[in-house]
């Protein structure tokens, strides 16, 4: 499909990645979960969700896809000391690169399909839901989760904030991805044919000394030196200096004691008759 990722692998965005957790990144996925079941987690990135989900799941297999071999063998690497900590809980987790629109995996092979923040990636993410129903098996359930960038809101106002902000929505819409793909997720799993769904929403919230501290600052990396700079450079919709700009908004805004910032994210269950 040719999918440019937009946020890229540096270490800004693992450090992100790395912090999530299924308790803050998946809780909408966890009342469906039981001992047993087979889970397939879609564009696992680092594996830190993964692993949460694999403990609960335990003894059934738990089997982490990324397109990126790089953060595969990171996920692998993180898993071997888990694994250890919890004694034997994990054994049926493992990792390997894949193709979200092309799995390497037999029809209803899996009952539980979890991604979270991948659709908006996507060049087609019907596609790649009609995919991820064909694994399911019946009864299955299919969890996704996605941010709606459009939705973000923070506080005190800022122009540049604002300005990285419709950069951003340039930027994925050079890539041909969809940056507020969380509104979008309920349309999208019925047009891949789930005809039982349930959407929610839920967010992150960044209003304390330390979370803004740590938001503020890998937004500030972000927009100088992960992929999203180099693209929004190379495609020509922004330069070095306004990027600097950027990230000084960002460290400005972190500093302020009334500071606030919400991320809103859309979740769908999607169940397989």
């Amino acid at each position: 499909m040719g999918d440019t990722y937009t946020h890229g692998h540096h270490e800004s965005v693992l450090r992100s990645h790395t912090w999530r957790t299924a308790e803050n990144s998946a809780a909408h996925l966890l009342p469906h979960l039981r001992p047993g079941l087979r889970l397939l987690d879609v564009g696992c990135g680092p594996g830190t969700i993964t692993a949460d989900l694999a403990a609960r799941v335990a003894p059934g297999p738990t089997l982490g896809v990324d397109a990126s071999a790089d953060v595969i063998a990171q996920a692998q690497a993180q898993a071997q000391p888990v694994a250890g900590e919890r004694a034997g809980e994990l054994p049926h987790l493992t990792f390997r690169t894949g193709d979200a629109y092309a799995l390497d995996l037999p029809d209803a092979s899996v009952d539980v399909v979890h991604a979270h923040q991948v659709l908006q990636h996507l060049t087609d993410p019907v596609a790649a839901l009609r995919e991820w129903r064909r694994v399911l098996a019946p009864g299955g359930v299919l969890a996704a989760r996605d941010s709606d960038y459009a939705a973000f809101t923070w506080s005190p106002d800022d122009p540049v904030l604002d300005r990285w902000l419709a950069l951003y929505h340039e930027l994925t819409r050079a890539n041909r991805a969809e940056a507020d793909a969380g509104r979008y997720l309920l349309g999208w799993a019925h047009a891949a044919g789930f005809d039982d769904v349930t959407y929610t929403s839920s967010t992150w919230t960044f209003a304390d000394a330390e979370s803004r501290a740590w938001w503020g600052a890998l937004w500030a990396d972000r927009v100088t030196s992960s992929a999203f700079a180099e693209q929004a450079v190379a495609y020509g919709l922004s330069d070095p200096a306004e990027l600097a700009a950027m990230a000084d908004a960002f460290r400005r805004w972190a500093a302020h004691p009334d500071a606030t910032f919400v991320v809103l994210h859309g979740e769908i269950i999607a169940r397989r008759p």
